[in-house]
């Protein structure tokens, strides 16, 4: 009947239908009275009239426009993403262009760097070699040192093979025999100044390590009030590696060290019953220092690493 409400039991609809009747029971209109007067029973809601239907519509529009517009500032903030994201995409694309390039030019540095270890260590065998020959062609030479100016005469090596014997108290037999002899450097023009020394070869190598033998041990020599001195003819960097090894003798005593110098450069150091050879002053100042002894470096001579001599 009407106004009554539906039967749920009678009925036998699904729970979910049963309940969207029921609101739209109590949506629609119970009283069928029209005029200015008539009323709905109470606890029921009025119908909305057809200016409450406009505003309320109204509202909903404007929402609307106020979500599409939200949708439309959306849109346009991700088309800018975009953009960014291919402008980001190109520029990683440059950078690992860029760094494909870096590491083709690392790799032909890191092959340049090998070649170029490789030549320095072919430069340092041929250093060696050539000190080595230069040497071995000074071996047969020796060097008299405070000889005065033009005591000579015209015959150089006629003056050496009076005065060297005299000198050395050594009687060479065969008698000694010169391939060259003359004064080394510039002529002094000063007569107070320290006359040039004399280079001579000889011509037998046993003859040369009987004279140097002799200077080491009675040296100096005199010749009129002139004191002589004769040594080996070594090369600068020779000389300069000698010096060295010298100055190291204060630390050598010190950690009572036995030690030797031979030529042409090479020193020989013994401790606690073992020996070793270093040919480099650096070497054997980096060995003292392993003993933790503290004593004055003053005056040692950096020499730069060098290879060995070859032995012949």
């Amino acid at each position: 009947m009407p106004g009554s409400k539906p039967n749920h039991k009678s009925t036998g609809k699904p729970a979910r239908q049963l309940q969207l009747s029921e609101a739209l029971y109590h949506k629609r209109p119970t009283s069928v009275t029209t005029g200015p007067h008539a009323s709905s029973p109470p606890g029921q809601p009025t119908a909305m009239s057809d200016k409450e239907q406009s505003t309320t519509m109204e509202r909903i529009l404007q929402e609307i426009t106020a979500v599409s517009r939200r949708i439309e500032g959306m849109d346009a903030s991700i088309s800018s993403l975009t953009l960014e994201t291919k402008s980001m995409r190109s520029d990683i694309a440059g950078f690992q262009s860029r760094v494909t390039g870096l590491e083709q030019r690392m790799g032909s540095l890191e092959t340049q760097v090998a070649a170029s270890q490789d030549r320095d260590q072919d430069l340092l065998y041929l250093r060696s070699k050539l000190m080595d020959m230069d040497y071995r062609s000074r071996r047969d030479n020796i060097r008299l040192l405070g000889i005065p100016e033009k005591e000579e005469g015209t015959d150089i090596q006629a003056f050496l093979d009076s005065t060297l014997p005299k000198l050395t108290s050594l009687d060479f037999d065969p008698p000694l025999e010169f391939q060259r002899a003359h004064r080394v450097g510039p002529k002094c023009s000063d007569k107070s100044s320290r006359p040039r020394p004399i280079i001579a070869c000889l011509l037998r190598h046993n003859q040369t390590r009987q004279i140097l033998q002799a200077a080491r041990s009675h040296g100096p020599f005199q010749i009129g009030q002139h004191d002589i001195r004769i040594t080996a003819d070594y090369s600068k960097d020779t000389n300069e590696r000698r010096k060295a090894f010298l100055a190291l003798r204060p630390r050598l005593q010190q950690l009572e060290m036995k030690y030797g110098l031979f030529d042409p450069a090479r020193m020989w150091v013994t401790k606690n019953g073992v020996s070793k050879d270093f040919y480099n002053p650096e070497e054997l100042r980096l060995f003292l220092d392993s003993f933790q002894f503290s004593v004055p470096a003053h005056g040692l001579y950096q020499h730069k690493p060098s290879t060995r001599y070859l032995r012949g």
